[in-house]
């Protein structure tokens, strides 16, 4: 007779090498689970890294002495880090901070201002902006009221975006008014062969804007460079050309869609010589007779030479009304460009000056770009003032290829 097998049947118990691999499958399968979870659950995040800074009062580096005001380096930037920590931890942006590192304490007068670097996870579906002004207004908060440390409120920023050292009082690039140093720390100077070709202005640090029309003769990066600082020659900086991303709707000679972004190497570290400038969203905006500020190293009069040095102008934005009648460009002036400088002339970029920077400050001191300095007939004649592309009109393009 067959036996039945079925309930009640003994059967003898599994091999120890069999049990091992039953564990070590399962821990595959949890694992791969978990895996698959934090990749769900974590994937559309990235780290991003915030460069604050901050002013500590009455506080000096002292390694000889324990007097209440005086501090061992690495005392302090402990203090200074814990401080932080228990900022974000304790914030609404907990879930989101990762950690922080004091990167430099510099001695200024009457107290150090001190150099952070934050790390945070960010879903990247939501605008920088918004988060760097939740960043920014979490740590004044903080800092108003710690007791920790004494700190001015009134110093921090928040990655330097269109902060700079040197108060505003220019004139104008023809005619030429040198800037002083430290003036415009987001100017480049684009160069093929060594040679400068166009303006850039620094939006991070490792990408510029610049005009699309600067690389009609050489299309590819072999051959470019950046320079920093007010000066070509010497440079404070300098950097090779990565990539160029030209506007895909661009066609020369047309000036429509005059705008490109480069990508540079190494990134650059800021400092006051070297800071990247805000970028305005695109629905703002800024009305005629605002003054605004172009910088460049162009030449002084039509059909001369670019400068060595630095040159920097006041001039107005004109509406396009005015831009737009006949006796100036009529109907040359068409979307993403507007016209700033003066129906009388003189103020005005020249050549060498294209790619670079029209920027305006807002009530805080804070600098954006608002424009590239794209064409233009002649130079500073009467009823042709510049124009300019519109980065308002571009800043979702900027976005798309920068992240930015």
């Amino acid at each position: 007779m067959y036996r039945p097998i079925g309930l009640g049947t003994k059967t003898r118990g599994l091999e120890p090498w069999m049990i091992v691999l039953i564990v070590i499958v399962g821990l595959l399968i949890t694992g791969i689970t978990v895996g698959l979870l934090v990749r769900f659950l974590v994937a559309d995040q990235k780290l991003e890294y915030y460069h604050g800074t901050f002013k500590i009062s009455d506080a000096q580096l002292n390694a000889n002495t324990e007097q209440g005001y005086a501090y061992h380096y690495k005392d302090l930037r402990e203090i200074s880090e814990i401080l932080v920590d228990e900022t974000f931890m304790d914030s609404i942006l907990s879930k989101h901070y990762i950690k922080n590192q004091v990167i430099n304490l510099t001695p200024e007068i009457d107290g150090l201002k001190a150099d952070v670097v934050m790390v945070f996870q960010f879903p990247s579906n939501e605008k920088k902006e918004t988060r760097e002004k939740k960043i920014h207004n979490i740590l004044h908060q903080k800092i108003r009221n710690t007791r920790a440390l004494k700190i001015n409120a009134s110093s921090l920023q928040l990655n330097g975006c269109g902060k700079r050292v040197t108060p505003t009082i220019v004139n104008r690039i023809i005619g030429g008014e040198i800037a002083p140093k430290s003036a415009w720390p987001w100017q480049a100077s684009l160069q093929h062969d060594n040679v400068h070709q166009c303006g850039a202005t620094l939006i991070s640090n490792t990408w510029l804007v610049t005009a699309a029309h600067c690389f009609k003769n050489y299309p590819s990066p072999h051959g470019w460079t950046v320079s920093f600082g007010t000066t070509i020659n010497p440079p404070l900086m300098k950097r090779n050309i990565k990539r160029i991303v030209v506007h895909e709707r661009y066609r020369s000679p047309a000036r429509e869609y005059d705008i490109a972004v480069v990508q540079f190497s190494p990134q650059v570290t800021f400092t006051d010589d070297i800071r990247r400038i805000c970028l305005p969203d695109a629905s703002d905006y800024f009305p005629p007779t605002s003054t605004v500020y172009i910088t460049g190293f162009g030449a002084l009069l039509y059909g001369g030479d670019s400068q060595n040095e630095l040159r920097q102008a006041a001039v107005e934005i004109i509406s396009d009304e005015i831009c737009k009648q006949p006796h100036v460009y009529g109907k040359e002036i068409t979307y993403g460009m507007f016209c700033a400088g003066f129906l009388e002339g003189i103020y005005d970029a020249c050549r060498g000056d294209s790619g670079g920077p029209l920027v305006v400050k807002d009530s805080k001191d804070t600098w954006y770009l608002l424009g590239i300095v794209s064409w233009g007939d002649n130079c500073g004649r009467v009823n042709k003032p510049g124009v300019y592309t519109q980065i308002t009109y571009y800043r979702k393009w900027i976005a798309s290829k920068t992240g930015l």
